[in-house]
This record gives structure tokens, sequence and C-alpha cells, in this order.
């Protein structure tokens, strides 16, 4: 204990004189909005902490810490968030993984459709799925790790091999490359092939290959230093209060979900993707390109990386989430900008909901159809509100079903009822699930005055067959 206090005390010596906030280049009215909306978001979720980044024109123009990194505890005070500290990212570190196979690549060592059985022919199906399956989440392996919450054997010290051995060595869930499906265990796997492929440890691998040639300064590697993390991680039961969540052993976050760094560090690593600093860019294309599954539909997924449209802006992102921490990363490569937002609290999507506040704040609406029918069902969603507020409707969105609904006493009270409630501010999915040969997405929709829920069918070829908008008390 003494050695914990002496290690925080010298923390928050180095951290006294840094401003909580910094601005290093947007406009006053712009920053005002910007904390506003974070402030907002941060006061409906009650997450305790944020860490806060945001790049144009290719450059880091404002960084900002909100909130306790660690709440007052009967013998210890609560320690402000400020920009230095280190947040676990999560899933973001898939980003890493991926540029370090693509090196592989580039240097001739393996190729992203090689079967994995070059390197575990044990494992099921290894002869059908390819390296790019891992990559892009279509392989059919299941995930090792979908709870949101630490589960018991996460408390003791994990393998990679024995994880990977374990869920790989089940029966797939799908045939490889016919669905997507999020599964942690394909990017264990990949981070071990980088291991193999290389001769090198992964995370040496990283190092030496990646951070290092980028000076990407203060990450950590979470399975050795995570002793270094200034913030506490906390959850909250319901609606209960926070309490400090339970962090994971090491050995379960390789290749998958293992780093921690500043949003500073976070927004350079957004930079490099951003301007293509590590790779060739013939790399980054196939990075950021929408992987297609065998039917022909999108997967709304790259190489380790989320792929969509907001509001008319091209994005390239990732969510993150380990015990006790949530981060949401999005760049704009037609925008040379990026968002970064690192929270310290499980399962809460401040992280999210603060990301899109800003986009919205930061980004103009791209006008006009072509971008409604590019965009992703969810900003697809918002684009649908925003018109049927003005009592306008694009019907090439939707079936001939779906325009028999909307007669024009229909689109007159959408906008008569949805008209007041002022400014859509954001939209989040909130389910998604098959139904009829269709897809069935529900989402909540925050206006200035009232939040409503969304809920739609979406046929195959992504025409809309139902939207009904309900209230919400």
């Amino acid at each position: 204990m003494p050695k914990s206090i002496v290690r925080i005390s010298v923390v928050v010596a180095l951290f006294a004189s840094s401003a909580l906030l910094r601005a290093q280049g947007l406009d006053a009215a712009t920053k005002a909005r910007v904390e506003n909306e974070i402030h907002r978001v941060m006061d409906e979720t009650g997450v305790p902490s944020a860490q806060v980044g945001i790049v144009q024109g290719g450059k880091v123009v404002y960084t900002a810490a909100f909130g306790d990194a660690r709440l007052a505890t009967a013998d210890k005070p609560a320690l402000k968030a400020v920009v230095e500290m280190h947040y676990a990212v999560g899933s973001i570190s898939k980003q890493f993984t991926t540029v370090c196979v693509l090196l592989l690549v580039q240097r001739g060592v393996l190729k992203l459709d090689d079967p994995v059985s070059k390197w575990y022919p044990e494992l099921t199906r290894a002869n059908d799925v390819t390296v790019r399956n891992l990559l892009t989440h279509t392989s059919g392996y299941s995930d090792y790790a979908p709870q949101d919450y630490t589960i018991p054997e996460w408390t003791k010290p994990g393998d990679p091999e024995a994880t990977v051995r374990k869920w790989a060595g089940k029966p797939l869930d799908f045939e490889p490359g016919t669905k997507w499906q999020y599964s942690n265990t394909n990017f264990v796997l990949a981070g071990l092939i980088v291991q193999k492929a290389s001769g090198v440890p992964f995370p040496k691998f990283l190092r030496e290959n990646v951070l290092e040639p980028l000076r990407l300064k203060e990450v950590l590697d979470l399975d050795t230093d995570r002793a270094r993390m200034e913030p506490t991680g906390y959850k909250r039961n319901a609606l209960g209060p926070l309490r400090p969540a339970m962090a994971e052993a090491p050995g379960w976050y390789f290749a998958d979900g293992q780093l921690a760094m500043p949003v500073q560090t976070l927004l350079e690593w957004d930079i490099s993707l951003l301007h293509h600093t590590l790779l060739k860019p013939a790399s980054y294309n196939e990075m950021f390109r929408e992987q297609m599954l065998k039917d022909g539909d999108g997967s709304h997924y790259g190489l380790g990386v989320q792929v969509g449209v907001r509001d008319g802006h091209p994005y390239v992102g990732h969510s993150g989430e380990i015990g006790g921490f949530v981060a949401m990363n999005v760049t704009y490569p037609q925008d040379d900008a990026a968002i970064a937002v690192l929270t310290n609290q499980e399962a809460s999507s401040a992280a999210g909901l603060i990301t899109s506040a800003l986009s919205a704040v930061l980004l103009p609406k791209v006008d006009g159809v072509e971008s409604q029918k590019n965009a992703s069902p969810r900003d697809r969603v918002r684009g649908i509100l925003a018109d049927l507020q003005q009592g306008k409707i694009d019907r090439s969105l939707f079936t001939g079903d779906a325009n028999f609904y909307f007669s024009q006493q229909t689109i007159e009270d959408f906008h008569s009822s949805l008209a007041p409630l002022g400014e859509l501010q954001h939209v989040t999915e909130e389910s998604t699930r098959l139904r009829g040969g269709m897809t069935m997405r529900s989402y909540t929709a925050r206006f200035a005055q009232k939040s409503v829920t969304v809920s739609t069918y979406w046929m195959p070829d992504g025409q809309i067959e139902q939207f009904l908008v309900e209230g919400r008390e």
C-alpha cells in the first residue's frame, strides 16, 4: 500500500501543472460546442471519466480529459483525469495487429489468402480458413470473449495458444466467408501467426516494427504493464453506484485487446492511417476495403477495422472494451480527420455517444440521395428522420410496401410530431436480428426534447420494408 501511494503521488505531481483541457486548434465556438456535447453525454451516462481527442487537417487540434480517473474512497482521494494518463483501448488493438500482418505480407513472408493450416494444421477446417478470414471476422471460429463483464476463467492467467486450440478447435459457426461474426479468437490466432511467421514474439514484433518506427510513445502492453495504468476501471450493476471492475489476468489480451495509451498517442496512430505512413498505399487500401461475403453482401468491416459512411462521410474505425474500459476511435479519410474517446467504465455507451455527437459538430452533413443510399443503416435512419422532420421523404430508399405506408397523411403526421422535438442529436442501434428473410434493426433516436424508438426491417438489397417510430417515456 505505501508503494502504491508513492506512485500515485508522483503521478499527481507530474500532472499537476498540466491543464485538464487543451485546445490546440479549435476555434472558441467549436470548442464550446464540443465540450458541451462531452459534458452532456457524461452527465447522461454517468461515466466517471473520458479522454477525448480530435484530428483536423491531419494534425492533432484538441485533447482533453474530463472527470475522475479514480473515484474517492475511504483511504484515497479522487484522482482527476488528465491527458497524459494511459487508458485501455481494447479491440482498437486489432488495428495494430492487422498492420503487423500486412507488414509480413509486404515482405513476402505470408499472404492474406494463405490457409491457417500453414501454421496450425490441427485447427478446425484449417485448410479452408484463411488469414483474410481471421482479419475480417469471416472465419466461422467462435468468439472466446463475447461477454461485457469479466468471467471467472479470465481472472486466472491465460495462454493464447490454449485459447486458440480450445475455441478454434470447435466446429465452425458457419462456412468460411459466408457470414460476418465478431470473434476475438480470430485476432489471437492472427497474433500467433505473426509470431510463428516472423520468428519473433508478437509483442516484440509489434514494438520494433510498428510502435517504434511510428514513434508512438507511452503504449502499454496490458499483459505486462497493467500496473502502470493510472485510471481505475469501473462497472455499474444495473442502475447502482460505480464500483471497481474486475480486471482480466495476464494472457487474455494477446493481439486482440492488449494495448493502453494516452489519447494523444492514439491520435498519432490515426494520423499514420490517414497519411499511409508505415505501409504501402496498396496495403492501406486493402485494409480499409469492405470485405464482401460470398453471397455478395457487404460486411461493413475491412481488415481489423469497421468501415461505413456517416452523414455522407466515409469512415474507418473501431470500438474497444476490456474490463473497466471502453474506447471508440474513428478516422474520416476524405476529411483528414479523426475522433478518439477513451473512458473508464465497462459496458458504457459514453465513448460511442461522444464520438457520434462530435462527428455531428465537426463534420458538415453531406446532402443528397446518394449519400443516404451509401450510408450505414444507422446513418440512413438518422437521415430519414431528419428528412421526415421537414416533411420530406426519399422514396427510393423504401420498398413498395413501405411507400404505401408513407401516404401524404403519414408524412404530415411524422412532420408535425417530430419537428417540435428539436435537433436530432444521435441515433443508437439497440438490437439486430433476422426475421422473415429480412434484417430487423431497432434504434433509439435522441432529439433535443425527447427520445423515440425506431423499428425497421431491411431487405437483402438494402431497401427498407418498415420504418415505424414510437415515443418513449
